[in-house]
């Protein structure tokens, strides 16, 4: 029996999602407490790999139960298994779904959330979950920025290099949007799919373009030269969270 799965995780504590030899993963945590309610050791294959310190809200990912060891309904998997994971991760959703479905093959679309508390004095209650910038910034500016990302574009500028290849560079982005609540500042970034920090190296072009560091109407040319040198610093990762994984 295959369950999808919808995991909410405060990244705070962990070295990223998938197994690290450098520290704990959430994904360790979770097949830990698969290993409490069940005798065959089981995989738990999730739709994205975040980074260290980047949380979630919406990961999905799936797991496959052999059929002896199904006594768990889709209603009673997530209590099961919060009762074996720590607090900052939970399983907030199981279903069944069909036995062709994979978790990460079949995403058709991804969105991140990045918080930025702009003032001077750091909200206490947002430590560990938004980037404190201390300078004033230009909405204007960025939003004007933000507008040049939709689209398919090659985005080599703005992604780190890591240690396995990917086929393509290119990436569609449906939603590059702004929206402030007080000094409160959340960047919304939806597309297809994203390459290694390429959520973070644009939210840190965009601060950087609010501090006047970085015309707006360079974003086009840094998306043309294709060097990761050319954009803007990469954000850090406890302001990212991971908020919605889209099937068909």
């Amino acid at each position: 029996m295959k369950f999808k799965l919808t995991i909410a995780y405060d990244g705070t504590n962990y070295a990223g999602w998938q197994f690290q030899q450098s520290g704990i993963a959430v994904q360790q945590r979770i097949e830990e407490a698969l290993g409490k309610l069940f005798s065959t050791p089981l995989r738990v294959h999730s739709s994205s790999r975040t980074d260290a310190g980047v949380h979630a809200l919406g990961m999905v990912a799936h797991v496959e139960i052999p059929d002896a060891e199904s006594r768990l309904s889709a209603s009673r998997l997530p209590l099961a298994l919060n009762a074996h994971l720590p607090a900052d991760i939970r399983i907030m959703t199981a279903s069944r779904c069909r036995n062709e479905f994979h978790a990460r093959f079949d995403a058709k679309g991804k969105e991140y959330r990045y918080l930025v508390w702009n003032h001077r004095a750091m909200n206490p209650l947002l430590i560990n979950r938004a980037w404190h910038v201390k300078s004033p910034l230009d909405l204007a500016a960025m939003r004007t920025a933000a507008r040049l990302f939709p689209g398919r574009h090659d985005f080599r500028s703005f992604a780190a290099t890591h240690n396995y290849e990917v086929e393509s560079t290119v990436r569609a982005l449906t939603r590059c949007e702004l929206k402030r609540s007080g000094p409160l500042l959340t960047f919304i970034i939806k597309g297809e799919g994203f390459l290694y920090k390429m959520c973070r190296g644009i939210v840190g072009t965009l601060v950087q373009v609010g501090e006047g560091k970085i015309d707006a109407e360079q974003i086009q040319r840094i998306l043309e030269l294709k060097d990761r040198r050319a954009a803007g610093m990469s954000a850090p990762a406890h302001g990212l969270v991971l908020w919605k994984v889209s099937y068909k």
